[in-house]
């Protein structure tokens, strides 16, 4: 028994119980980043039904890719919190959670007797963290959110695409953000609840969320009223920067981001050391003012040869380069092969391929163990609380559960 115990790797969150009221994409990617670690995550899903992304595809051996995605390591239980017995178990749960997490429209878990002024009160430690699209307060609080409009509220979509036409990011990465700011607040929670001994609650917003990502563009317009203009595929600020097509119609990335790269790029790269004396190239801003000349030199100098001509230049003039990868490229990737980032994992239909969390500790190395089928942990869970086989036979039969 020891030596079995010496195998098995300690995680982050070991210990940490998650009660996880969620759905769709940014709650539960919030929480697979914190199960990956260690932690136990009670999802909670509608019986019968489930979490609403189980439906969007069946592409999985009949799995939906989003619930395979962002599910991994939880538990499943199936709970109608509509009706009494059902909000009670969930009560309970929360007693011996470190963690309550949702992420429904504002009131919603309030009106249902599980918001944090109840929880907390039932259990003083407990961390509760709501996840909505515009937060908990303020005009917007009651507009329904998803991830496209959210792109367009926060300047994500006026931002992206070409001058004639905006485009949406391809991932839904508002959610992706929110989720992330969602974990590290909990985490940030558990810590400081260590020297306070008190649970608190965590207000996430999607809109908060991506207009902290929006970088550079807020000063621009401060303090030179601008409105940043759609570049396509190359940098708003930098010059040259991104995907150039060469001859071979092949893409070639590259970032030229200062004074000693634009001299080496001209000098060794595209060997036109000229463009050096060109005043209107001399600066950062220069380059930036003078784009649309200059971007077409460049791009007609990279149609000349091949792709594999430009990345054996940029290489050894030791610039950053890299190429445009499709997904099944990227799935191919020798660093990604390196960095083990294709693992599998267990499931209703039998070991599936998953991508594994970007965190890798020295201590603390995650875990990829099993997709729950809906409801699968139900009866587990509920012996746990102390349930007998019969009253989770009447449960079942009053369809709580």
């Amino acid at each position: 028994m020891a030596a079995n115990q010496q195998t098995q790797s300690t995680r982050a969150l070991d210990g940490v119980k998650i009660l996880a009221f969620e759905q769709v994409l940014s709650g539960p990617f919030a929480t697979c980043l914190l199960a990956d670690m260690g932690a136990e995550v009670i999802k909670v899903e509608r019986p019968g039904v489930g979490d609403v992304i189980r439906g969007w595809d069946s592409v999985v051996r009949g799995l939906s890719s989003g619930y395979v995605w962002l599910n991994r390591n939880k538990r499943s239980l199936t709970l109608d919190v509509k009706q009494e017995k059902g909000k009670a178990i969930l009560q309970e749960l929360a007693k011996r959670s470190d963690v309550f997490f949702e992420n429904y429209a504002p009131g919603v878990a309030g009106r249902l007797g599980l918001g944090y002024e109840k929880l907390s009160e039932l259990n003083p430690r407990l961390i509760y963290c709501s996840l909505s699209g515009y937060g908990q307060n303020g005009p917007y609080r009651d507009v329904k959110a998803y991830d496209l409009l959210i792109q367009g509220e926060g300047g994500i979509i006026a931002t992206t695409g070409y001058p004639d036409k905006p485009a949406r990011a391809g991932l839904a990465i508002v959610d992706i953000a929110a989720g992330m700011y969602s974990a590290v607040g909990i985490l940030l929670a558990l810590y400081q609840r260590e020297k306070t001994g008190r649970g608190q609650f965590i207000d996430v917003s999607m809109l908060d969320s991506i207009v902290s990502w929006l970088g550079y563009f807020p000063h621009h317009y401060w303090h030179a009223g601008e409105e940043p203009a759609r570049v396509g595929m190359r940098h708003h600020y930098v010059t040259p920067y991104g995907p150039y097509l060469a001859g071979d119609g092949e893409y070639v990335n590259l970032a030229v981001a200062s004074a000693s790269d634009w001299e080496i790029f001209c000098r060794k790269v595209i060997e036109k050391p000229e463009l050096l004396d060109d005043p209107r190239f001399a600066t950062v801003e220069g380059r930036r003012k003078n784009r649309a000349v200059l971007e077409e030199l460049i791009e007609n100098i990279f149609l000349g040869r091949d792709h594999n001509h430009w990345l054996a230049q940029l290489k050894k003039a030791e610039l950053p380069y890299g190429e445009v990868r499709g997904i099944a490229q990227v799935l191919a990737h020798p660093q990604v092969a390196a960095r083990r980032l294709i693992r599998e994992a267990d499931s209703p239909v039998g070991k599936v391929p998953v991508i594994a969390n970007a965190l890798k500790m020295s201590d603390s190395e995650a875990r990829y163990e099993r997709i729950p089928g809906l409801g699968e942990d139900s009866e587990t869970i509920l012996k746990e609380l102390g349930y007998d086989a019969n009253t989770i036979t009447q449960l079942r039969c009053d369809k709580v559960i």
